[in-house]
């Protein structure tokens, strides 16, 4: 039996208890009632065991009903979903408060992961993307960036749910193809509605009744400049442009924001401050961690915060950014450009297996052994690896891992 089942079934049970105790308590007073000789007596005539069941039955009935009330019919008010799901989801609402911070393809297996777990989470997005779609829309429309907004909100969404796959349908031909039909409706949404971006996320994603929430690092119209060096060359130079910095195909040097100012979204920062787990990660170190990182208030309020913070490395490298970089490497890389003290523990895959399809993956290697950030950071391992694409996390190994971590950090 599900936990769900399991609970509103005892409510039931002690409504219908309740309603025998009221049953009995009545009647026994039905039964002293014509036994007394007037109304004086009627208080002191019938016996206290009487009002007891009948006040303890009416309690019970009462309280019981509010519980009923507040699984079931309260949260099916608000949406149709599957009873059992609707169940779940109300009892999950008192989980843990997680915040995922990332972008692109990577924030979306966080999110899969918790949201199994807990309704109380909050995705903190890049908006820094400049290509295909959303680099597009951007430039026609002046609007924030929507794909990776919209990647994450459709995680948070029902997996089987036909309006988060109609969000990510992709038109092929005529003059939208390229574009995707859930980054068109953000876009158009946040012209309309009276709060712009905010209230655009907001109606999405009551539209696809996603298990969180979807936030903007920063409102502000953000790019990313970055200095590399070239393959075969000794000097760097400075690229502008999410894409571009993916395409150069050299070193990564130095990243920065554009402008370098810009202020995060203040209910991101509240988010970072309320959470009890925080997780960076997965996605791509310099187009969807650092991009957030860099916002002016998000390092300091992960300085801030309580929650316990971890940082997921990615399981392959990625070409034209992390090309041979190790665990420690990555890590390196973050600290280079936010300092340290922005998490305290990493999780990492420890799993190669062998080429799917003959997919060849270059696996992110251990840190080596005494490496500096041993003596700073909790470095823990597991088996993250998708069964059918092994260079990306399997959910559910994800969230087994960290809230095993999680867990036993409470209980130490």
């Amino acid at each position: 039996m599900k936990q769900a089942d399991l609970v509103i079934s005892k409510w039931i049970l002690v409504f219908v208890i309740s309603a025998v105790l009221c049953v009995v308590g009545a009647m026994g007073i039905g039964f002293t009632l014509p036994l007394l000789n007037n109304a004086l007596t009627v208080l002191k005539g019938i016996p206290y065991l009487y009002w007891v069941l009948v006040l303890s039955g009416f309690m019970g009935l009462s309280y019981s009903f509010y519980r009923i009330y507040r699984l079931l019919i309260l949260p099916l008010r608000a949406n149709t979903l599957d009873v059992h799901d609707t169940l779940l989801r109300h009892q999950q609402s008192n989980g843990i408060r997680v915040v995922a911070i990332g972008g692109g393809t990577g924030l979306p297996s966080s999110l899969r992961a918790m949201k199994k777990n807990t309704t109380n989470i909050t995705a903190i997005v890049t908006v820094a993307d400049d290509g295909g779609s959303s680099g597009k829309l951007r430039e026609e429309l002046g609007v924030l960036p929507p794909g990776d907004l919209r990647n994450n909100i459709v995680a948070l969404a029902n997996d089987d749910s036909t309006l988060a796959k109609l969000f990510q349908y992709r038109f092929t031909t005529g003059s939208l193809s390229g574009h995707s039909f859930g980054n068109l409706f953000i876009s158009v949404l946040s012209t309309v509605t009276e709060n712009g971006l905010e209230g655009a996320l907001i109606e999405t994603g009551r539209i696809l009744n996603i298990r969180g929430r979807v936030l903007p690092s920063t409102l502000e119209d953000v790019n990313l400049r970055a200095d590399i060096q070239l393959p075969g060359k000794s000097r760097t130079i400075q690229i502008l442009g999410e894409s571009a910095i993916g395409d150069a195909g050299g070193k990564i040097h130095r990243l920065e924001l554009v402008p370098s100012s810009a202020k995060a979204y203040h209910e991101s920062v509240e988010a970072i401050l309320e959470a009890e787990l925080i997780v960076l990660g997965p996605g791509s170190l310099y187009t969807s961690i650092l991009p957030n990182l860099l916002v002016s208030g998000i390092a300091n309020a992960l300085r801030a915060t309580t929650a316990f913070i971890v940082y997921v490395c990615n399981i392959a490298t990625q070409p034209g950014e992390t090309d041979g970089y190790t665990v420690a490497e990555h890590v390196m890389a973050i600290e280079q450009h936010v300092g340290r003290g922005v998490f305290s523990a990493v999780l990492a895959n420890d799993k190669t297996p062998p080429p799917v399809e003959n997919v060849i993956t270059d696996y992110v290697k251990p840190v080596p052994a005494n490496h500096q950030i041993l003596q700073r950071y909790e470095i823990f391992y597991r088996d993250l690896t998708d069964d059918k694409r092994p260079w990306r996390h399997d959910p559910t190994k994800l969230s087994i891992a960290l809230m095993d971590i999680y867990s036993a950090l409470q209980s130490s």
